[in-house]
């Protein structure tokens, strides 16, 4: 995200947040982000507050709401870098980094129940696009959405995860998947950003899930779970787009195109990456 001055109802020092996501009205005021309130703000404010007390503080810090009833948590500093990812981002010590910090993310979150009124956020319309399961039975709570804007670096390396919107009940393998599907990424070349067309993808994923530590049976559950979910990334995207003023600008840009092309390469390119991480 990146900051541009404003004046408004926070004073002179508060700051537009802009960057490549869909919420809008987020802005900073001194350390603290402060975001619209939604119905699942309450169940992610509980979960980031387990996170930190479990000693995961690579995120936001829940700190209640504001007399504006905006949500309050502080402010991550770093660079969060924008799409097409720039070619500095394209080392394999990224893909490692990115890996451990969603590993120690998993083990602070392991074992924690939701609130018995737990509210979870998703993409616009994705009811009707069909709930058919793709990750199985739920084995923690993750963040579930580790695009590019997400993913705060330092030092050139991923150092911490914001936005937790999307988080909720999923498994460690669709975590994973997820974060692979951004920054290997499981795209067709044509539409990866310059500096990742011509990478290897199969050595990428086997990088990414080594630093992970991914064992057994779950590397070779990998890449069917990854056909599925990009699947569900495309009938979504598209029921998005018909309900969402964002979502259907986003689809005419360009995920109406990408979506099927990524579909097509992962069922060609899936069977060489299994071949690579499966013993």
């Amino acid at each position: 995200m990146h900051d541009r001055s404003s004046g408004g109802q926070d004073g002179p020092e508060a700051l537009p947040l802009v960057g490549d996501g869909v919420t809008p009205g987020i802005v900073r005021v001194g350390d603290t982000v402060r975001r619209p309130l939604r119905p699942f703000s309450g169940t992610v404010q509980a979960y980031l507050a387990h996170l930190h007390r479990n000693g995961f503080t690579d995120a936001p810090v829940p700190l209640g709401t504001d007399e504006q009833g905006r949500e309050v948590l502080t402010y991550v500093p770093g660079d969060v870098p924008r799409e097409p990812l720039p070619a500095k981002t394209a080392g394999e010590d990224v893909l490692a980094a990115l890996a451990r910090l969603i590993r120690l993310l998993h083990e602070a979150g392991d074992g924690w129940t939701p609130p018995a009124d737990a509210t979870w956020g998703g993409i616009p319309g994705s009811a009707a696009a069909g709930r058919e399961a793709v990750e199985g039975a739920p084995e923690l709570v993750g963040h579930r959405d580790y695009c590019p804007g997400n993913v705060v670096f330092r030092d050139g390396l991923p150092a911490a995860l914001i936005d937790f919107d999307l988080a909720r009940p999923t498994t460690r393998l669709y975590e994973i998947a997820n974060a692979l599907y951004w920054w290997v990424p499981l795209l067709d070349p044509r539409d990866r950003a310059p500096g990742f067309a011509d990478l290897d993808a199969a050595r990428r994923v086997s990088v990414f899930v080594d630093a992970y530590g991914l064992t057994g049976r779950r590397r070779a559950e990998l890449v069917p779970l990854a056909t599925r979910m990009i699947h569900r990334f495309h009938t979504s995207a598209r029921a998005a787009a018909d309900r969402d003023p964002v979502f259907h600008r986003l689809w005419e840009e360009g995920v109406k195109d990408r979506m099927p092309r990524a579909e097509s390469w992962i069922a060609r390119e899936g069977p060489a990456i299994a071949a690579l991480i499966t013993p």
